[in-house]
């Protein structure tokens, strides 16, 4: 309990730092917001000072510092400059794609990933272990938006096997191999050499000389042991796979997220893309902290050690 309890106390200083960076960042950027609003409309120096009365921007920075942090803690991150609406409603409405997205991204990902490092570590410098991990080092190389292109071309426009947009699983196929083909080759490197530094164990030796067959020693004694570093990657690139959809949502025309920050990026919204970088920082935070518990429960001895430190 006291494992679980530090890591979550450790938490919320973390997202006040990342959201204070934030903050900072967007506020010493060139550029008066109110212009921006105005959208270079010409305006009197009285409609000025009560659009910036109005936003909030009148008051001293300390000030609107603190009632960043206690609004971003309730949830409410302010209004879009340009629509004039919610940015937590406008996240809430573009937010299910790129949770589809990345979801899809994850399961291709993790299932290719572990099955080309299983291919891989179990018979080391064998030709399966080589083109295992040709395709890995494939993936991890090769540009998320020129796979997201060839896998149009091919499949999509040359075969016609899968629809390029539209909605549902058979439109999320193409997407979610463009996204977690980076994600596949980074996981399947790690397996392949946790498995086998596990393999080489010495309890692995006595399993051997018992009579075990190979793949029950495998799947039943090392598998779990080996996935200890692999699980730290997953949490690493989940979060990268929700801020990185960006790209692949341009190139495959998809609503979501990833469009939302470009577009606010590109018109200079300031509470938009503050409140999407808030909320991807919480996201990614949160998902290390599943990962920190997911040691636990695989390897309680991590959760015992930390625990007698």
């Amino acid at each position: 309990m006291n494992f679980f309890l530090k890591k979550i106390l450790i938490v919320i200083p973390t997202l006040y730092v990342a959201w204070t960076v934030v903050f900072v960042t967007l506020n010493i950027i060139p550029g008066d917001p109110v212009n921006l609003m105005l959208g270079g409309r010409p305006a009197s120096d009285e409609v000025r000072e009560n659009v910036r009365h109005n936003l909030g921007l009148d008051k001293p920075v300390g000030e609107r510092y603190v009632s960043f942090l206690i609004n971003a803690t309730k949830g409410d991150l302010g209004k879009s400059y340009l629509t004039r609406q919610p940015v937590t409603k406008m996240i809430k409405d573009n937010m299910m794609p790129t949770i589809q997205l990345s979801l899809g991204g994850l399961i291709f990902g993790v299932f290719f990933g572990v099955l080309l490092g299983i291919i891989a570590g179990s018979r080391p410098n064998s030709l399966g272990d080589t083109c295992a991990m040709v395709v890995a080092l494939c993936g991890i190389s090769l540009p998320s938006f020129w796979i997201g292109m060839l896998l149009i071309f091919i499949f999509g426009t040359t075969l016609g096997w899968v629809p390029i947009v539209g909605e549902g699983f058979v439109a999320l196929i193409l997407p979610s191999i463009s996204v977690g083909l980076f994600f596949a080759g980074g996981m399947a490197r790690l397996t392949r050499s946790s498995l086998i530094d596990v393999l080489n164990q010495d309890y692995i030796r006595t399993a051997r000389s018992k009579g075990i067959s190979k793949y029950k020693i495998i799947f039943k004694h090392a598998l779990r042991n080996a996935m200890i570093p692999p699980v730290t990657l997953l949490g690493i690139q989940f979060g990268l796979l929700i801020t990185g959809a960006v790209i692949t949502e341009e190139v495959f025309a998809r609503p979501g997220l990833g469009q939302l920050l470009l577009q606010a990026i590109l018109a200079k919204d300031i509470p938009l893309v503050q409140a999407l970088i808030v909320y991807m920082t919480a996201v990614y935070i949160f998902l290390n902290l599943v990962v920190d518990f997911t040691y636990g429960i695989i390897d309680p001895r991590i959760r015992l050690e930390r625990k007698a430190i």
